[in-house]
């Protein structure tokens, strides 16, 4: 309300600005707020495509250069740069008296702060189903990466409950949409590289995402390790995560599983669904939603749940889950504008 009264000259509308708007993320975030019922884009910054317009959605944007951007005109700022470049814009932000939610990994837990931000407090990782309370009001979130969201969200209530077995390896499989690599040109990205293949990258747990896990479950109480590997699939959007967990003892009833311990974990929330069966992509694509599976299994001498999550990158992974943790730092209602 205290935003809504600051801003009523925009017609009720906040005003809001995108660092780094011409990258995937970037452009679904223009698109989601050119739909927002109470926010307005104010800017949108692409250095290499200064002054050009292009459409996104229903509506016309005309790229700025990052250094032109008006920050001061912001209630909150979006920053979707690159990793390692992002901090410093956040800081400029942050000193320009706007909120700031930061799309990099910059920000995230097992990444070492930035000086530059050295002076800011405890910064809210912004797992929203896991850290409302926190996201609420802050002046500055971490939004999560793509793979942590699917991964994170549905580990969360066994880590919880103590049912991964003490010193466990957690062993992970996901395979990722390509725009999850990025927007910057790269041969081995080109469609006739990718279509018709499927392959891994970042193997031997050497991805950016697995300290931003291992932190993150830690910090939940868990005592295991994460062994992931990604994948990368011949799609455009879209992951799907496969995760093997080593249980502390065997589950008393298997057909409790989801309804017993997900369901009544993520009760009420909007954009977290549990099913009965693994999720598919076309479950979720184009939807800011995670969807959550779970199967015990037969035949191994430790008691072994397998996990399954399903995410559109651009949207839960990245875009939407920024604009879901925006809307309850800006007092506005959570599901405002985001696609179920």
């Amino acid at each position: 309300m205290r935003l809504m009264n600051n801003y009523a000259l925009y017609v009720n509308k906040i005003p809001v600005g995108v660092l780094g708007a011409s990258g995937y993320a970037g452009r679904e975030l223009c698109a989601l707020i050119a739909r927002h019922p109470g926010l307005e884009l104010r800017f949108a910054t692409a250095n290499e495509r200064r002054g050009e317009r292009v459409r996104i959605g229903a509506t016309e944007v005309q790229f700025v250069a990052t250094d032109d951007a008006p920050l001061g005109e912001a209630a909150l700022v979006f920053s979707a740069l690159p990793h390692g470049t992002s901090a410093e814009w956040v800081a400029r932000a942050r000193a320009a008296g706007c909120r700031v939610v930061d799309l990099s990994a910059d920000l995230r837990p097992g990444n070492p702060r930035p000086e530059i931000l050295a002076h800011e407090g405890d910064i809210p990782y912004g797992l929203t189903e896991l850290a409302r309370a926190r996201v609420h009001d802050a002046e500055l979130v971490a939004n999560p990466g793509c793979y942590p969201t699917a991964i994170l969200l549905a580990l969360a209530p066994l880590v919880e409950c103590g049912f991964v077995a003490p010193g466990a390896t957690i062993s992970i499989s996901a395979a990722s949409g390509v725009t999850g690599a990025g927007f910057s040109a790269r041969h081995d990205l080109l469609f006739g590289e990718v279509t018709e293949d499927f392959r891994a990258y970042g193997v031997g747990n050497t991805h950016r995402h697995v300290a931003e896990m291992q932190a993150s479950v830690n910090a939940l109480g868990g005592d295991c390790d994460l062994l992931f590997t990604p994948h990368l699939l011949p799609v455009a959007r879209g992951i799907l995560a496969t995760i093997t967990v080593p249980l502390v003892a065997p589950l008393a009833a298997p057909k409790d599983v989801p309804h017993s311990l997900w369901t009544e974990r993520y009760a009420g929330e909007p954009f977290i669904e549990i099913g009965a069966t693994p999720p598919a992509l076309r479950d979720v694509v184009r939807r800011n939603v995670v969807r959550i599976a779970a199967h015990p299994v037969a035949g191994t001498r430790q008691p072994t749940l397998l996990v399954f999550a399903a995410i559109d990158n651009l949207l839960k992974g990245a875009a939407g889950q920024a604009l879901q943790n925006a809307n309850l730092m800006l007092g506005l209602g959570e599901t405002a504008g985001l696609p179920t």
